[in-house]
């Protein structure tokens, strides 16, 4: 389980918003000044808050801060879904378009027409499967003052850094 620390930002039945500092890891990796992500963390744009809609069993307050995790083999499966499906559809239908012998300039519409019909495809399932709590990070445990943990003592959701928040 991939997990991050965050706060409390608000309360719903059964989940809370958390906000959590976006942290890079470029300060400890040793190609830090030839790296995109090195430099656009430099720049700023890899800096600031983001908030994230977690399942929770626990009772929480706005100001808790909290661990949550989202399963590794989720993340893996969205990144291939959202990355790599509409790049198949361009090449998909661009290679299906030279098939059928269709000159340069058609090839370059057929392949950004497949690759927009892969996209709306990623989005029409990531609208439908949006409130599947499966596929929704999860509060693993509460943190609280004094080094101690609040744990959940058993995990109702089995497929399921430093704080922004101020002591």
């Amino acid at each position: 389980m991939i997990e991050e620390q965050g706060c409390v930002v608000g309360v719903e039945p059964g989940a809370v918003w958390v906000e959590t500092l976006r942290q890079g890891t470029c300060s400890a990796c040793a190609l830090n000044a030839g790296c995109g992500q090195g430099i656009l963390q430099r720049l700023g744009s890899g800096s600031g808050c983001r908030r994230v809609r977690a399942l929770s069993e626990l009772q929480l307050r706005v100001g808790d801060r909290v661990v949550f995790g989202v399963r590794e083999e989720l993340l893996l499966k969205s990144a291939l879904l959202f990355y790599l499906f509409p790049l198949f559809g361009l090449f998909f239908v661009a290679l299906l378009a030279q098939f059928c012998g269709l000159a340069e300039p058609w090839l370059v519409v057929a392949g950004l027409a497949g690759f927009l019909a892969a996209w709306l495809l990623v989005r029409r399932h990531s609208r439908r499967h949006s409130n599947d709590p499966a596929l929704q990070p999860v509060v693993l445990r509460a943190l609280v003052m004094g080094g101690r943990e609040a744990r959940l003592s058993q995990l109702p959701f089995e497929h399921g850094s430093s704080s922004p928040c101020k002591p």
